[in-house]
């Protein structure tokens, strides 16, 4: 039954996919070639100074990446499931209704896992290549809050598709606003290295958000 369910939520990330990978990868590959023609320029003396003085990494166009694409992920995978009206056939397959639901959840993080882990293998390969470490294990960590991000809003955004009424969603929505607007506050190197941990945290309990959407949708709230 799992392979089932894991099948059936490729079939409907299956479009988007590539065109996120297609998305994050074309752009960190253009962030990384700054970085490049910077040091062909100015040299990679100059170019660290410039990352130490001025505070920056480089990276920072890839910053909004990660969370567009864990939204964008959600909404193919639980639109169709509300708007479709299929989460009540789905809820009646011979599976654990909770278990259900952290599978089809478990379909999206895995896709978005491989996915950042591919830029993150690309960031680190490339800037290793140019900068000292200790440069690179900054842009590494400073670019951490970003994919926890798109992993969390992944959770919320699955949250709001699947509340069962408008004006809880409404609600869900401004929350969810809110908790994004956290991941971004700072465009400081490294600013978030307290938060990690708490970051971890928020996100365990998103898993837990989505399965209060179902049990609402099974107790027939409506609009």
């Amino acid at each position: 039954m799992i392979k089932a369910i894991l099948y059936k939520e490729w079939i409907k990330m299956r479009a988007l996919l590539p065109v996120a990978a297609v998305a994050v990868l074309g752009f960190t590959v253009y962030a990384l070639l700054r970085v490049e023609r910077a040091v062909d320029f100015r040299g990679a003396a100059h170019v660290w100074q410039i990352m130490i003085d001025k505070e920056t990494v480089f990276i920072e166009p890839l910053r909004l990446l990660p969370a567009l694409a864990g939204i964008a992920t959600a909404l193919v995978q639980f639109i169709p499931e509300m708007s479709q009206r299929r989460l009540k056939l789905t809820l009646h397959l011979p599976f654990p209704q909770r278990g259900m639901i952290l599978v089809m959840a478990a379909a999206g993080l895995g896709a978005l896992a491989v996915l950042f882990a591919a830029q993150a293998a690309m960031v680190w390969g490339y800037m290793h290549r140019l900068l000292a470490p200790e440069l690179t294990a900054r842009a590494m960590i400073t670019a951490v809050p970003w994919w926890a991000a798109g992993l969390t809003l992944y959770m919320l955004t699955a949250w709001i598709c699947l509340e069962p009424t408008w004006r809880r969603r409404v609600l869900y929505l401004l929350m969810t606003a809110g908790v994004a607007r956290m991941f971004f506050l700072s465009d400081v190197p490294r600013a978030y290295d307290g938060m990690l941990p708490w970051m971890a945290v928020l996100w365990l309990f998103s898993l837990l958000l989505p399965l209060l959407s179902v049990d609402r949708f099974k107790q027939g709230c409506q609009d």
